[in-house]
Parts: C-alpha cells; sequence; structure tokens
C-alpha cells in the first residue's frame, strides 16, 4: 500500500493534488478516454460510442455520462464550437467520443458530436458541447451547479437538453 509521507507538510500535500489535477488533463468522461472517471477500450473493441443517460440528482433528474457523471453546459460556448481547453478542460473535462453518442432517457433532447480544436470528438446536446466536472467525486453528485469558472456559468442539463437554472 502506498503511502504519503507525513513529512510532505502543506505544500507538499498542495503539490501532490495539483500533480493528481493535471493527471486528469483534457481528457474524455466517456468510456475510452483518458480522464479519471474513463475506462480505456479494450484493444481490438474499436470506436466506443458515448452514452447519456438521466439520473436523479437533488436538482431533480439530470443528464449523465455513462459513467453516472452529471453532465454541465459552459455559457462560453458558442454553438457546437467548444471554448474550454487546456486548464479549463483539466477541471471540466468534455465528453468526447470515439464515433456517435447514444442516449436513454432523454426527453426531446438532441444528441450530436463536433469535432474539437484539440482533434478530439466532442458530444454535444442540442448543440451544446457537455461537460462533467473534476469537483463532482460520485456518480450523480452536481456540485458544479451555477459555478462562474473560466468565463462564464456551468448548468447541469436536464432531460429535455436545457440548462437548470436553479440550485446554484
Amino acid at each position: 500500500m502506498n503511502r504519503i509521507p507525513t513529512t510532505l507538510g502543506l505544500g507538499g500535500v498542495a503539490l501532490v493534488a495539483a500533480v493528481a489535477v493535471a493527471g486528469c488533463g483534457g481528457g474524455s468522461s466517456s468510456a475510452g478516454g483518458g480522464s479519471a472517471y474513463a475506462r480505456p477500450a479494450s484493444a481490438g473493441t474499436g470506436p466506443v460510442a458515448a452514452k447519456v443517460a438521466t439520473r436523479h440528482t437533488k436538482l431533480g433528474t439530470v443528464l449523465v455520462d455513462g459513467r453516472g457523471r452529471t453532465l454541465y453546459l459552459f455559457e462560453k460556448d458558442k454553438g457546437t464550437a467548444s471554448s474550454c481547453y487546456g486548464a479549463c478542460a483539466s477541471v471540466w473535462p468534455p465528453l468526447t467520443t470515439g464515433r456517435h453518442a447514444t442516449g436513454a432517457g432523454l426527453r426531446h433532447a438532441r444528441l450530436g458530436t463536433s469535432r474539437r480544436h484539440d482533434g478530439k470528438t466532442g458530444v454535444t446536446v442540442d448543440g451544446h458541447p457537455v461537460y462533467t466536472y473534476a469537483g463532482d467525486r460520485h456518480p450523480g453528485d452536481v456540485t458544479g451547479q451555477g459555478l462562474d469558472q473560466f468565463g462564464a456559468e456551468w448548468y447541469a442539463l436536464a432531460p429535455n437538453g436545457h440548462k437548470i437554472d436553479h440550485g446554484s
């Protein structure tokens, strides 16, 4: 069992935390991606489709990825173009896919994809790129709701694809 030495002090603990967050990178929160929430696809399985579903939370029913992580929209995004890269994508990993997105429990929300500037294929809901939040530690967490980070607000999505603007 690996232990963090008790001699690290606060500066060392902060460094370990920073490295852990940086290691999340801008990867995907869908299967096949590289974020802390993803499981890599097995060799030979081919491209993996991102899954979008619904889950009940303290905000009501929200859209989630295949791992149960709440999906958010970023109000700085314009149309299908993402404005979240680099440090932003480390905190707000975009939901990406190997080919397309599939959905269950959505009410009139349209799933789609768009090419990101980093070359990945991002999932869109009603024409907006969607993201998970690194601060959501467990499936169904909604701690990113209403946060103002990286130049605009972030909102969880209802099953109809519209932002949930309460509970922040």
